[in-house]
């Protein structure tokens, strides 16, 4: 169900008299008639007129009632984001950033941001049913894509305008080509293979891989992004060194454990979240290993307390405001009809060096033994703790 809604015109600012059009017209010495059309983009106005009434309504502050507007153009001059209420894998750290510059952009370009949320795929139906219906919105930005995502199909079925987060996914192995969707996204597939190769040159050769849950599309990209990397850098892909569907840094530190138990243990693990990376600090601490030394880590989301952990957590970070700035442009230009050179953008992740990943100091029967030398001297505490794998 939809618990609330959210305009954001960007910073709050002091309320003040607002700019009427007669005031903006005045100002220019043209009528009432020539600065709507010049707003609204009218062929019969000239390009300088034009220029000179976007510059002044630029400088004087004015903004055009958007109820009066919509009933004018058919547009509310809003977009839509619906937000999963119960995420659970670390996503709603991100969101502050991630509205902050869709916020930011919307505001430039005279738009605003409606937000709302919901708890199911039922829920988002009738949520966005009802904002279209009532025409808060133009259209809306999707992020966290799944596997055959259901929304992405109602809003093109719906005919509603919509950017994504993400890229669209037809199976295990397949990228879905869609003339029509847009797509803006991370490069995870290459951070991760550069993840592997960086373990590589570090003399590691027994690399885990700790994935995401199954159902979004970034799960199978960062996956396939290890497999990449372990073909690229010549190393053996050991299925009993991978570890799906983790969500939480509870799960992450039941992965590291299981990983840690087989009988030749990664001496390096890449985890396919920042957040559920969390869960070998717990593993680290509780066994008496030392990450960077003991065992190698990387993770992915470059979250800012990553950088406060003890070490450091190394990972490849994504720049949420930037992505937030960029989906909120494609989607209003979307909305205008403007043509795009490519209907699909992907961005590099940037590397954040930290402290948890270096040389083996151990080989992966030492690592082990270690490993099982140190549970048997503390017992089973975590083990029961943890629970059983699910």
């Amino acid at each position: 169900m939809e618990e609330n809604q959210v305009r954001s015109d960007g910073p709050i600012r002091l309320l003040s008299r607002r700019v009427t059009i007669s005031q903006l017209a005045d100002s220019l010495s043209v009528s009432k008639g020539t600065v709507s059309k010049a707003l609204n983009g009218y062929s019969d106005v000239s390009g300088r007129t034009k220029a000179r009434v976007a510059e002044a309504a630029r400088k004087m502050g004015y903004r055009p009632l958007s109820h009066a507007q919509a009933i004018r153009t058919g547009r509310s001059r809003s977009i839509g984001l619906v937000i999963q209420a119960d995420e659970y894998d670390g996503y709603n750290l991100f969101l502050r950033d991630f509205l902050a510059g869709i916020s930011q952009s919307t505001s430039e370009m005279g738009w605003t941001l409606t937000v709302a949320s919901s708890n199911s795929y039922q829920d988002f139906q009738q949520v966005v049913c009802r904002m279209v219906e009532q025409r808060k919105v133009d259209g809306f930005i999707l992020p966290r894509i799944l596997v055959h995502d259901p929304r992405y199909a109602l809003l093109k079925r719906m005919e509603i305008p919509s950017v994504l987060f993400g890229r669209l996914w037809e199976s295990e192995d397949d990228l879905i080509a869609d003339s029509e969707a847009i797509c803006y996204d991370i490069d995870g597939e290459l951070a991760f293979a550069e993840a592997v190769l960086r373990m590589q040159k570090h003399g590691h050769t027994r690399i885990g891989f700790v994935g995401a849950p199954s159902e979004y599309t970034y799960a199978h990209i960062r996956r396939n992004g290890y497999i990449f990397g372990m073909e690229k850098a010549g190393l053996e892909i050991d299925d009993k060194l991978i570890v799906s569907d983790i969500r939480t840094r509870k799960n992450g530190a039941q992965a590291t454990q299981w990983l840690l138990e087989t009988e030749e243990p990664p001496t390096a693990i890449i985890f396919a979240t920042d957040e559920i990376a969390m869960g070998a600090y717990t593993v680290a601490s509780q066994f008496n290993l030392s990450l960077g030394h003991d065992l190698s880590i990387s993770a992915y989301d470059g979250a800012a307390w990553g950088r406060i952990m003890s070490p450091a957590l190394t990972s490849y970070q994504v720049d949420m405001g930037k992505a937030g700035r960029r989906l909120s442009s494609l989607l209003i230009g979307h909305i205008e009809g403007k043509k795009l050179d490519d209907q699909e953008e992907i961005a590099p992740a940037k590397f954040i060096r930290g402290g948890t990943d270096g040389p083996p100091a151990l080989s992966s029967y030492e690592l082990g033994r270690k490993f099982r030398r140190s549970v048997n001297g503390n017992g089973s505490q975590l083990v029961r703790q943890i629970g059983e794998r699910q």
